[in-house]
């Protein structure tokens, strides 16, 4: 319920006690520049799908603290009590930038950038973080799986090995973007009009006598669309013969042929192309099979390399599972700060090379080449540069500058898009299935060769000339 009620007390508690400072100081109305970025992509691919900007939306919109926030902070005892004034008179007054929800992204582009006092960047850190690291990482796992499947029918069965609820629902939407087509969570079914999909669990089967009578039974109360899950006792002996039996004796009959069988145990390969055989035999040619069972981009790649007969994955808990190698690992870090008006660039240093960010207030252009429509690259750039598609461009490799390409006949598109301004939300979000279009789209004018599972191209992430001339004179400093 606390959750709920008071969304602003979901940052990390230092954030409080550096806004504390910044208020005691008298620095609090001073301006920043945050830019949120990840520095690799998951899983060794080679793009992210970003997602969760509608989440930060939505929390930035009804940021506020409540009496009860302020009530809950005073008693830690660690705050001042002009600043608990200060949070009771909260509400968000900057700008924010940020590239659409569906688009692929690389590693160093600010995905999103905070413009605000600098209380007000920095208390908007921990929620922007938690959205696009977990619905990012969906999205792209299900852009993976989606291109294994191969045009295939994708259902998200992630809910129940999610961490929460409000992840379940924020992943079931984050898979739809990235190409799932169904999701089996209520919620996201309604609040998000993704299309739904019902499936018949083991327990029915086993609440009856026998699995024929559990079957004709399921099909006289779901004649529309009914799965039988064949795998209860005997795959080969049993559930798909009980199932052909049912289909020709009760669903034939009405005219229905919208029916299909699940396999969620065993070897897939093996018994989808026994129950394919069995079913063709019986001239069930449009049973559909549909195969579940922790299941991910590379068993789907490899079973239907060997000749699995597959219509429909079910995709759950490697759906929403996060280790070390599929983590996103995206920050937020301070690029410049405005000082009588004009805008400073800052920079962290690192031993790490990998570490350091790229500092100033930034744009980014995508580049793509007109004759084959498909990016070339990214570029970075001061954000009141300009690029003129009608005069070559020299890109280089902002670590190996020896690395350069000149182009010619290409098109610039700017990557990030306004969606507050002075604090007011001026962006109109899309719904659901806008925003899984536009990815689809997107993910397709990336060559191939990025999209290889295992060792991608590197997709190039160029900076400009001026903007690696800033960033390594701050270096020097």
């Amino acid at each position: 319920m606390l959750l709920e009620m008071n969304k602003a007390l979901i940052c990390d508690y230092n954030n409080l006690i550096m806004a504390n400072a910044y208020y005691k100081s008298g620095k609090y109305s001073e301006k920043a520049y945050f830019d949120a970025f990840f520095r690799r992509v998951p899983d060794g691919g080679g793009y992210i799908i970003f997602s969760g900007l509608e989440s930060i939306i939505d929390f930035v919109k009804k940021m506020k603290f409540d009496e009860t926030a302020i009530k809950q902070l005073k008693q830690i005892g660690d705050f001042d009590f002009e600043f608990l004034n200060y949070l009771r008179k909260f509400k968000f007054s900057g700008d924010i930038y940020a590239v659409p929800e569906g688009t692929p992204v690389f590693p160093n582009e600010p995905v999103i950038t905070v413009y605000a006092p600098i209380i007000e960047a920095l208390l908007l850190e921990t929620y922007i973080l938690i959205s696009i690291n977990h619905q990012s990482s969906i999205s792209t796992k299900a852009s993976r799986i989606t291109r294994a499947a191969d045009g295939r029918h994708i259902i998200d069965f992630s809910a129940r090995k999610s961490h929460g609820i409000h992840a379940a629902y924020n992943g079931a939407r984050a898979a739809y973007i990235g190409g799932f087509n169904t999701t089996n969570n209520t919620l996201a079914i309604v609040d998000s009009g993704i299309p739904h999909t019902g499936h018949m669990s083991h327990s029915w089967v086993q609440m009856f006598d026998n699995e024929y009578e559990a079957f004709k039974k399921y099909c006289e109360l779901c004649p529309e669309t009914p799965e039988l899950l064949v795998d209860t006792y005997n795959v080969l002996t049993s559930g798909i013969p009980n199932a052909i039996k049912v289909i020709t004796e009760y669903l034939i009959p009405q005219g229905k042929n919208n029916y299909s069988i699940r396999l969620d145990s065993g070897d897939i390969t093996y018994l989808s192309k026994k129950a394919r055989k069995l079913l063709d035999d019986a001239g069930l040619y449009e049973c559909k099979i549909t195969a579940s069972n922790q299941l991910d981009e590379y068993i789907i790649r490899d079973i239907l390399l060997q000749g699995a007969k597959i219509d429909n994955f079910i995709v759950g808990e490697h759906l929403t599972k996060i280790n070390k190698d599929s983590s996103m690992g995206a920050v937020y870090k301070l690029v410049a700060v405005e000082k009588n008006n004009e805008i400073v660039p800052k920079i962290k240093r690192s031993e790490n090379a990998s570490k350091i960010p790229n500092p100033h207030y930034k744009k980014f252009y995508r580049l793509f080449d007109n004759e084959s429509s498909k990016a070339i690259a990214d570029l970075l750039c001061v954000y009141d540069e300009a690029i003129n598609p009608n005069n070559p461009l020299v890109i280089f490799d902002s670590d190996f500058t020896w690395k350069q390409k000149t182009l010619v006949d290409f098109t610039t598109v700017d990557m990030q898009k306004t969606i507050f301004k002075e604090g007011k939300c001026i962006y109109k979000t899309p719904d659901a299935s806008e925003i899984r279009e536009y990815c689809k789209e997107q993910t397709e004018l990336l060559w191939d060769e990025v999209k290889r599972f295992e060792n991608p191209h590197n997709y190039y992430i160029d900076l400009s000339r001026r903007l690696w001339n800033i960033k390594n004179a701050l270096l020097k400093m």
